[in-house]
């Protein structure tokens, strides 16, 4: 049966288009249910429910949710105890239009098959399909399509032969939804009355969202935030300038402070303070705001108080007001920035968050404070009956609502992750926090892995350069398994020198559009922790058949330069090739080799061919203005047997790294060049903006401040110049940083170029033909991407299959060519790569804390990086280690602090702290908070 349906679409330019679409009605759509005899056969429903004994309903039952329950309850719906569930077509499209991470979550549950999930079209079966009535919404006559769909399973199951009739309960927190069921005869409840008739899971309870029938939360009490601006209010001032529109960012140093990234071509006012309990109103990390700018009069300057929420009081807000009094000390004019108050929120990015359960200390309470693991999230509100049994245990809640009245957001218990502490637990803990997809590849990305035992064919070499006779090897960090690169140098007949860079052939093994390439471009990258690698592809491919190991034969995507003995440029070819690697080295191998005056091998040739060049690379590349930072690394040294850190110590760099470094640049720098060439528009490129003057003041005032300290004698033999920043361009920071170098102090240079790179930006991924600044700052290079690591980054995927069509050895296809596509690619990656770090130093952060954890209390040299009013931020460089002192301690009287922000200096009692000052600190791990577990330092010299 063929009808017709339209609807309204608005367009990429804004434009809303009335669309009207041939729609099929049809008869033979299966209702699930095993022991149905009179619809096709569909794996779904269980022929006699075997779910949850319920108080309400005894005998076996179906349940039928509507879109708002699903949207909001879907951590009830995940559980095991609930099964036998019929999801309607209606509901998934409503879902997907409103939340994609909800939509991603039921589909998963819908697959899998022991939840007897079953998604039913009901928008194509010829007796559920309803029309939308003349006056009624699209509200309105989704939900009567969903009571149809009821109704017609209800009647349809009563053909089932069975002594026992299966049920079907609607489920619905809507009240007028349910009054409606309930006149037409449906059996309909709210999920909270379904799930407290569980009578054999009582727990389930604390996994119900406090959600009201209408969406709101009841307010009641003191009366803490002002009210949030209806969104279309919001729309209309942000079109008209009375609002701005911008992402929340929370700091993590101060629980009352906060910015907003404002969205769009406002450059004069990109970055908007927000300080304060009222002007927060309840903005959470991420959420998309509506922001109204504060009078000038009323600008403060970004505080450099460092303050916690450690309370345990929920409703003291005089202490709070108490605090902010802290944050408004008079500054200096010059650093006032612009401020303002949020008024509205435009769109929340609240997900599920691990912390712990700090327990109240009323008796039997069943409302407890819920502490996240990340110090930008507040605290949350939730009731729970497993108090006793969940403290100590890192948990997810998630939030549901934050009313005015209340100092915290409300919000329910999601799930048990393990003890506190637990090295498997914390590993999980980091991994949800940071949205690093880890779960293991699914049976369907497997299915399109090769076929073992592999081996190359003839079809393979199609397109292919035998380069197996070149003495081709890699050198990687010890360990190594995922081995993306591997390099050969050797002399030419005419005198010059060829060089070739060859990359895994992993676009060889993961083809556009299927479900190994979709999961590898949601991954992003690989994520390298401390124990362990999350990996972007499955192990056959990451650590066997791309892996460029020695000995074997691999397919490769080789760059391949003949230079002549300046390291120019003469010529740069690309090809798919065949290489059969002679050696798989660690950087200390390669090092050894070329030191060595006994060894004259192929290899040992080519590595000192490649030195030399590498070399003459770098000058080059540092002449024209590349940066040359610090940012210390850590490497652990663990227990065989317990996998605890028993050593840690900061890595240490050979020539050979840097050799290795000079090639793969070079080869991104020319790969490009050349896919930019044959698609200026669509080109995945890479680029580092520069950033702006600002960032550089705390590196210049710490540079000016340590060349002017009258107490430190030796300074007075270095000139000003030496010590003196700038900032102008890339060039003239490196050659200054190149010049701040004293005989007297040597890590002084260390420390300046440690601060330099917290002063850069992130270098992000983008669509050539969606920007116009192709600029890499760091580099200094006019063009760049990422061409040699596709086996643990995506990026590097796209850019090999262009790189294949632009040189003929692959056909094009037509996501390859939209840039839109590209661009929403370009946005993942640039996520997943900045989620990817922030784990992988969590990962460090952790490890450190058991490290010191058997080591008691430790004294060692450190620096001081920064000062704040109430504390400083100091550097071991024995372990690359960063930490704060504080200076206020509960309990102990406050020493008198005096801060100077033009210096900058702290001056604590008598003494006066510089940054750059060298100082020892104890060093321990304080385990006074199980949540929050820190490595603890306390200054010992010189004595304040």
């Amino acid at each position: 049966m063929l009808t017709s349906r339209s609807f309204l679409r608005r367009t990429r330019a804004g434009r809303v288009v009335k669309e009207v679409r041939e729609h099929y009605l049809r008869e033979d759509i299966p209702c699930g249910a095993a022991a149905c005899r009179l619809c096709p056969a569909a794996r779904g429903l269980q022929a006699r429910p075997d779910g949850a004994p319920s108080a309400l309903c005894p005998g076996p039952h179906y349940l039928l949710p509507d879109t708002n329950l699903l949207l909001h309850q879907i951590d009830i719906l995940e559980d095991p105890v609930i099964k036998n569930v019929i999801v309607l077509q209606t509901v998934l499209q409503e879902v997907r239009h409103r939340s994609a991470p909800v939509y991603k979550r039921i589909r998963d549950v819908i697959q899998n098959p022991e939840k007897h999930f079953y998604s039913f079209t009901n928008e194509h079966h010829r007796e559920t399909y309803v029309e939308q009535q003349k006056g009624e919404n699209s509200n309105d006559r989704n939900d009567r399509a969903i009571r149809v769909a009821v109704k017609w399973y209800s009647e349809h199951l009563k053909e089932i032969e069975d002594e026992e009739k299966i049920q079907v309960i609607f489920l619905t927190n809507d009240r007028i939804n349910k009054e409606k069921a309930l006149e037409e005869g449906i059996t309909a409840y709210t999920c909270e009355e379904y799930v407290k008739s569980l009578t054999a899971n009582p727990d389930l309870v604390d996994r119900l969202a406090c959600v009201s029938d209408e969406g709101k939360e009841i307010e009641s009490g003191k009366i803490i935030f002002p009210e949030h601006i209806p969104l279309s209010k919001l729309q209309q001032g942000i079109k008209s300038g009375i609002y701005l529109q911008g992402t929340f960012r929370a700091s993590r140093e101060n629980y009352l402070e906060g910015t907003v990234w404002v969205h769009g071509d406002a450059e004069e006012n990109k970055e908007i303070i927000i300080q304060g309990l009222k002007h927060l109103n309840r903005a959470v990390h991420e959420d998309i705001v509506a922001v109204e700018l504060l009078a000038k009069d009323e600008w403060v300057a970004p505080s450099s108080v460092v303050l916690q929420d450690d309370g345990q009081n929920e409703d003291d807000i005089e202490n709070e007001e108490e605090k902010e009094n802290i944050l408004k000390d008079s500054v200096n004019k010059d650093m006032l920035r612009p401020t303002g108050k949020v008024v509205g929120i435009i769109k929340r990015n609240w997900r599920p968050f691990c912390g712990m359960l700090s327990k109240s200390q009323i008796k039997e309470a069943r409302r407890h404070l819920f502490t996240p693991a990340d110090r930008r999230i507040p605290r949350i509100r939730i009731e729970t009956r497993q108090a006793d049994t969940l403290e100590g245990q890192r948990i997810i809640v998630a939030i549901d609502g934050w009313p005015r009245n209340s100092r915290y957001p409300n919000g329910h218990f999601v799930k048990n992750l393990g003890c506190a502490g637990d090295k498997e637990t914390e590993t999980e803990v980091l991994l949800l926090e940071h949205d690093v997809p880890h779960q293991a590849f699914s049976q369907s990305v497997l299915s399109f892995l090769p076929k073992m035992p592999w081996s190359i064919t003839e079809q393979d070499m199609k397109y292919r350069e035998d380069l197996r006779h070149l003495c081709v090897c890699s050198v990687d960090p010890p360990g190594c398994t995922d081995i993306d690169d591997a390099l050969h140098c050797r002399e030419l007949e005419n005198g010059n020198t060829e060089v070739g860079v060859h990359i895994a052939d992993v676009s060889h093994f993961i083809r556009p559009g299927n479900a190994l390439d979709e999961e590898s471009a949601k991954r992003g990258t690989t994520v390298y922790l401390c124990e362990k690698r999350i990996d972007m592809v499955p192990e056959l491919l990451s650590s066997n058949l791309c892996s460029l190991r020695s000995n074997v034969d691999r397919l490769a995507f080789s760059c391949i330069w003949e230079m002549n003995h300046k390291a120019e440029i003469l010529n740069t070819r690309f090809t798919k090739s065949i290489i059969n690697s002679k050696a798989s080295l660690t950087y200390a191998e390669a090092q050894m080799r070329i030191d060595s005056a006994t060894m004259n091998d192929d290899i040992t040739t080519s590595l000192r061919g490649l030195n030399k060049l590498a070399k003459i690379l770098k000058k080059k590349r540092i002449d024209n203005g590349a940066l040359t930072l610090s940012s210390p690394e850590v490497r652990f040294h663990m227990d065989s047997e317990t996998h605890d850190p028993i050593d840690l110590q900061t890595k240490e760099l050979k020539e050979t790294n840097s050799m290795v470094e000079e090639f793969m640049l070079l080869a991104n720098v020319s790969v490009a060049q050349k896919i930019y060439d044959e698609f200026p528009e669509f080109a995945l490129l890479r680029k580092h903006p520069a950033p702006p003057p600002s960032n550089y003041d705390i590196l210049v005032k710490a540079a000016n401040s340590k060349a002017i300290i009258p107490d430190l004698f030796y300074f007075f033999s270095l000139s000003f110049q030496n010590l003196e920043i700038k900032t102008d361009s890339a060039k003239a920071l490196a050659e200054s940083l190149d010049r701040a170098e004293s005989a007297a102090f040597p890590y002084v240079n260390t420390l300046l170029r440690i601060l330099a790179t917290r002063c850069m930006m992130q270098a992000v991924y983008f669509c050539s033909g969606m920007d116009n600044d192709f600029h890499h700052y760091g580099l200094a290079s006019p063009i760049y991407t990422h061409f040699t690591s596709p086996i643990r980054r995506y990026a590097d995927i796209i850019v090999h299959r262009l790189l294949a069509v632009a040189i003929g050895a692959d056909s094009t296809y037509p996501e390859l060519t939209d840039k839109h596509k590209l661009a929403d690619i370009c946005k993942n990656l640039n996520y997943r790569h900045k989620m990817a770090q922030y784990a992988q130093r969590a990962s460090v952060a952790f490890h450190t804390q058991l490290f010191f954890k058997s080591k008691g209390v430790v004294n060692e040299d450190a620096y001081i990086l920064f000062v704040r009013k109430n504390a400083i931020v100091v550097l071991i460089p024995k372990y690359g280690l960063e930490g704060t002192v504080f200076f206020e301690e509960k309990d102990k009287p406050t020493p008198k602090l005096d801060y100077n922000n033009e210096v900058p200096s702290l001056t604590v009692e008598d003494t006066t702290l510089h940054v750059f000052d060298k100082v020892k600190v104890n060093v321990m791990l304080d385990a006074s908070n199980i949540q929050h577990q820190k490595i603890r330092m306390v200054l010992v010299e010189p004595k304040v």
